[in-house]
């Protein structure tokens, strides 16, 4: 069966995506979690509360709905547990748990390092509807992930520390 040469060079072989040669490998945990206090949930909820009455006073409906979507989602975040992924750099891209990407669809990349709460990868990608993709480096070294991506992908240096949605999910527990 000839390989479709306008699909990208990734060979799929049943349910399996041939991703490469792996040229660099750890594991990291599927989304940032949080341990959040009896207090962050007391404070959390008497805030959320005001905010709705605030929304209902004002008439402003669609303000309490987002309160109230924004308290379901982070019950839900916190129910469900995140687990340990594997994190690869191949030579035709970049896997994450169980998702391929491949260099020609990375834009860029950035690296923040800020011992000991911050060693993050940012991965820009060309699609402007796929958002950034932020990975915790845990004991990576940053300066070995950027010697093996940069032969691929353009290195972004006027990036400059964390994303503000990282920053705010860290100094907040969000």
């Amino acid at each position: 069966m000839p390989k479709d040469t306008k699909n990208t060079e990734e060979e799929i072989v049943g349910n399996v995506i041939d991703a490469g040669e792996p040229m660099m490998s750890w594991e990291s945990w599927e989304f940032p979690f949080v341990e959040r206090s009896k207090r962050w949930y007391v404070i959390a909820s008497v805030l959320g509360l005001f905010l709705i009455l605030y929304a209902l006073f004002t008439a402003n409906f669609i303000f309490g709905v987002i309160v109230l979507m924004f308290a379901v989602i982070t019950l839900i975040r916190d129910i469900k547990r995140p687990s340990r992924v594997p994190v690869h750099i191949t030579n035709k891209g970049f896997v994450f748990g169980d998702n391929f990407f491949g260099f020609e669809n990375i834009r860029d990349f950035s690296l923040t390092y800020d011992p000991p709460d911050v060693n993050n990868l940012y991965l820009t990608f060309h699609g402007t509807l796929q958002p950034m993709l932020s990975i915790a480096l845990e004991d990576m070294n940053p300066n070995q992930v950027r010697d093996t991506l940069l032969p691929f992908v353009f290195e972004n240096l006027e990036r400059e520390g964390e994303s503000l949605t990282d920053v705010l999910r860290r100094v907040y527990k969000l």
